[in-house]
């Protein structure tokens, strides 16, 4: 999945007045999940990271199931909000800071992704996480999708398949987060970023006059 991280543990306005419970509580997932991990994850290290009662998450959600499912809804539209008020109208550089976006993430990104990895071989056996992932994965594929088919439109792009496309960079994305966590390759993340670089240099970006 197109795991969309952003500085969502340690933005302001959470708990300090200006955020609503549910952005305060998200928050603290957030910072709770880069502590302790999918695995040994418990509303109580949620509660330990909210500045209010344990009792008031359980008034939101009926169990960490159920808090992790919105969580996984939440980083999603975090997502969909930062990429609604870029600026950049240009098809290929908006496609680059997605990429960027996706590949790299803030200090706390590794450990973040290593408890997402951990809630997707969670998603193998519970439905209510993977149907949370299949969302937000299609989300991810429809945006890249969306913004290859806008540089086709517009003569910047060469006419590929903007389907296959949005899952062949996606699929390399995925795969890459995958072996920087499990294997610790610190390598790999510059790699792939450099191969999706020579791809739109070389492909989507070529002949796109013709």
């Amino acid at each position: 999945m197109g795991d969309t991280t952003d500085e969502a543990g340690s933005a302001d306005g959470a708990e300090d007045g200006t955020g609503t419970e549910h952005e305060a509580i998200m928050r603290a997932t957030y910072r709770a999940l880069c502590r302790h991990g999918a695995v040994d994850l418990t509303v109580q290290s949620i509660a330990d990271e909210f500045e209010k009662s344990k009792s008031l998450i359980f008034y939101h959600y009926d169990s960490k199931e159920d808090l992790l499912s919105s969580f996984l809804g939440y980083l999603i539209a975090r997502f969909e909000t930062q990429v609604a008020v870029t600026e950049n109208d240009d098809p290929a550089e908006r496609l680059r800071e997605t990429i960027d976006a996706l590949v790299y993430g803030p200090d706390d990104h590794e450990a973040f992704q290593t408890a997402m990895l951990e809630l997707r071989s969670q998603a193998a056996h519970n439905e209510v996480y993977r149907e949370q992932f299949r969302t937000n994965d299609v989300y991810v594929l429809d945006l890249f999708e969306a913004m290859i088919e806008d540089g086709i439109e517009r003569g910047v792009f060469a006419p590929v398949d903007p389907e296959r496309t949005a899952t062949m960079l996606l699929t390399i994305i995925d795969g890459a987060r995958t072996r920087w966590v499990v294997l610790g390759d610190e390598a790999v993340l510059e790699t792939a970023h450099g191969l999706l670089e020579e791809y739109l240099e070389t492909t989507l970006y070529a002949d796109a006059d013709t």
